[in-house]
């Protein structure tokens, strides 16, 4: 009775836990997006658009992101990666962890109205609600030979996949 009890909790807590639930959806960016990003130290970047729209009284997340055509051969393919990482908050509070949910758009200069990949979150909606994304610094890739070596890291800095 008590192991079920105890395994009943923990359930209940990892449940409470979870961010963002339910099946992935697609709607329009707002015309005034989130905008954050960063730059790779060895050139290049990523920018990402996030707007908080609501959906049956509960705060959705939408989002689109962006790579820039120009960059070094040692940071393709690191994007993903940097998106794992990324989370986005209303306050002080985290409502999403991990942005590959988020469409892939080619760079630009308005990011409004993008056809974007939205997450549900579990925090009720109220109006003039806006997100915070977060990118942290990482290393992406690191290369050590016998005459030493070098690291090319993420820095978040702002949209930095350019755009025109």
């Amino acid at each position: 009775m008590i192991r079920t009890a105890k395994a009943l909790a923990v359930g209940v807590f990892l449940t409470a836990c979870s961010a963002a639930t339910g099946p992935q959806t697609v709607a329009r960016l707002g015309s005034d997006p989130v905008l954050s990003g960063g730059s790779y130290d060895s050139g290049g970047g990523l920018t990402v658009a996030v707007d908080l729209q609501e959906n049956q009284g509960r705060t959705m997340v939408c989002g689109v992101w962006a790579q820039s055509d120009q960059q070094s051969i040692l940071t393709k393919g690191k994007a993903k990666g940097v998106l794992d990482t990324g989370s986005v908050a209303i306050g002080r509070d985290t409502v999403v962890r991990g942005l590959r949910f988020m469409k892939e758009v080619p760079p630009l200069a308005d990011y409004g109205n993008q056809q974007a990949g939205c997450l549900m979150t579990d925090r009720a909606w109220q109006p003039g609600l806006r997100a915070d994304v977060r990118l942290p610094r990482q290393v992406v890739h690191v290369e050590i030979d016998e005459m030493g070596g070098f690291t090319v890291s993420f820095v978040p800095s702002g949209p930095g996949a350019g755009g025109s």
